[in-house]
């Protein structure tokens, strides 16, 4: 019953109301944003696809799927209940605080949305971290920490401001004007924390050198990421793009979250559940600039996506490069390293 509401989840709206109200859902605790419930119908449908398709599939009859189906559905609700993005209304004027239950970091958000002064900080047990370098590289289990800037089909260039203290979360801009992509982004897309691809190391092989900005992640899994967000992601491959003659590294990457996570470990599992996308993201940040009237993005490696094991040989280097940054060996040149 609380999904049938239009805009915004009621959850004490009774039966017999078939329209709630419109409360904005910042201003009580029982509403969640539109957005957000997209968010949990993303998780759950994607949850919920791989059985059904699979019981489909096998030809059952329902009385005999039934069961299976309701022992995972009660499987997967609780499980896309505890990563729904919840809002609230800060105490501090219109500061709000977005929380997953998946990391202990918060965003604290200043400004207004679709301004110039429009940043999401980061913190940490109460304390402002900065996203670029309190965030570790590396997950306890392995994986890698993922930091989601721009959620994917939308056209906002959001990215982390490594020149500002704290390196926020801002929209860029050309000439004083916030900029959009022509078009919306496919996937969920980000950085690497404590990466850092120096301008002063020139890859040969790749055919450029850094472009001063922590390493690029191209998530491609099926449910939606909030900006802001940490998440866990595995590590497939990388592109070596060359964007205005420098080398701007882009990761491919799945959720660990993900319901195919499991069988993705590889670029052939890329291919085989999800044939095609390798060739679209490389289509996609090849040919972005073209609307405006700019070339066409280059990539090294003869335009190959790199596997597994040279993917982590590059994070590896650009850790090394992000930690004689932090150290001094590397002078910052403006960057932040607060």
């Amino acid at each position: 019953r609380c999904l049938s509401s239009e805009r915004y989840l009621w959850c004490s709206t009774p039966p017999t109301v078939a329209h709630p109200p419109r409360l904005h859902p910042a201003s009580h605790p029982n509403v969640i944003s539109n957005r957000t419930m997209l968010t949990a119908r993303s998780l759950f449908r994607a949850s919920m696809r791989a059985p059904v398709s699979a019981l489909v599939q096998a030809k059952a009859p329902v009385a005999a799927v039934a069961p299976q189906l309701r022992t995972q559905f009660t499987q997967t609700l609780p499980s896309v209940a505890t990563n729904v993005v919840y809002q609230r209304q800060s105490a501090h004027g219109n500061r709000r605080v977005l929380a997953t239950a998946s990391t202990p970091y918060l965003n604290s958000i200043k400004g207004e949305e679709n301004t110039l002064d429009y940043r999401i900080f980061f913190t940490e047990g109460g304390k402002t971290v900065s996203p670029w370098h309190d965030i570790p590289l590396y997950a306890d289990d392995g994986t890698l920490n993922f930091i989601c800037e721009i959620p994917k089909e939308t056209s906002a260039k959001m990215e982390v401001a490594t020149d500002e203290e704290f390196t926020p979360i801002k929209q860029d801009t050309k000439k004083g004007k916030l900029r959009h992509y022509p078009y919306n982004i496919n996937w969920n897309y980000g950085m690497l924390p404590q990466t850092w691809e120096d301008p002063n190391h020139e890859n040969k092989e790749a055919g450029g050198a850094g472009d001063n900005d922590p390493v690029d992640v191209v998530e491609i899994g099926s449910a939606t990421c909030d900006m802001g967000g940490v998440y866990t992601v595995k590590p497939l491959g990388i592109y070596a793009m060359i964007d205005d003659g420098e080398l701007d590294w882009k990761i491919i990457a799945l959720r660990t979250d993900d319901p195919l996570a499991a069988e993705v470990n590889t670029l052939e599992d890329v291919e085989k559940h999800f044939p095609g996308e390798l060739q679209k993201v490389l289509e996609w940040f090849r040919d972005y600039k073209i609307p405006d009237g700019k070339p066409a993005n280059k990539f090294g490696l003869d335009e190959k996506c790199m596997p597994l094991d040279y993917t982590m040989e590059v994070v590896e280097e650009t850790h090394g490069f992000w930690k004689k940054l932090m150290d001094g060996t590397t002078p910052p040149n403006g960057l932040s390293l607060k």
